[in-house]
């Protein structure tokens, strides 16, 4: 797969003073990092709040066999379309939307349509690998990382890979134990250190979660 190679245009840096504000949302597959998110959109409320899942920019495979795109290692960097999500983020901190891709798990492949979605306030930026990408990090105004043991993020990534996408057991634990865990290792668990908050047990920690709501409501107010 090919390396990330955009640079962001001219001026782009000063997008956040268009008054939208970026929050990446890091930690391991299963960790509860959308339930996190989900828990500060209910208390500031989806008018002033927008998720961004990296997922939905995982590169796309339709050009390979799908008996080899099962094969690709989608926990390593190379796998996200990384320069189109820069992109659509300094629209979006820039006050203009995006047409973001949708993606078929099942196939690996991008979907034929797209949604539009338009910038708010807040903008959460939510995946496995959102601080590996120094671009990324830079664009931030909050890093939180999730914290969450592998025993209970295997177990949920177990029951959502068999109920949403499509798989079996006996494959979700062989890939992660080839891809999960040591991309984890070498590429998730070592990046924490750029959080500026950290929260153990994801959605399940309502001090935690509060903490980030205040956090937030007190960047809204400048």
């Amino acid at each position: 797969m090919p390396t990330s190679t955009y640079s962001p245009p001219p001026g782009a840096r000063t997008a956040r003073r268009t008054g939208y504000h970026l929050i990446g949302i890091c930690g391991g597959s299963g960790s509860g990092k959308t339930l996190v998110a989900r828990s500060v959109e209910a208390a500031l409320g989806p008018d002033k709040m927008l998720i961004i899942e990296q997922d939905s920019y995982y590169r796309d495979l339709s050009h390979i066999p799908l008996a080899e795109r099962h094969l690709v290692n989608f926990d390593h960097p190379n796998a996200f379309d990384n320069d189109l999500l820069l992109a659509h983020l300094h629209e979006l901190l820039a006050g203009r939307p995006v047409q973001m891709p949708e993606y078929d798990y099942t196939h690996h492949t991008r979907s034929d349509t797209v949604q539009e979605i338009h910038p708010r306030a807040v903008i959460f930026l939510d995946g496995i690998l959102v601080f590996e990408d120094a671009r990324l990090r830079d664009l931030m105004d909050i890093r939180v990382f999730v914290e969450t043991d592998a025993d209970i993020r295997l177990a949920r990534r177990i029951r959502r890979d068999i109920a949403e996408r499509g798989r079996n057991l006996q494959a979700v634990l062989e890939q992660y134990e080839k891809q999960v865990r040591p991309m984890h290792e070498q590429f998730v668990d070592p990046f924490k250190r750029y959080a500026d908050i950290i929260i153990p047990q994801g959605g399940l920690n309502a001090v935690g979660v509060d903490m980030l709501v205040t956090k937030v409501r007190d960047l809204l107010k400048g």
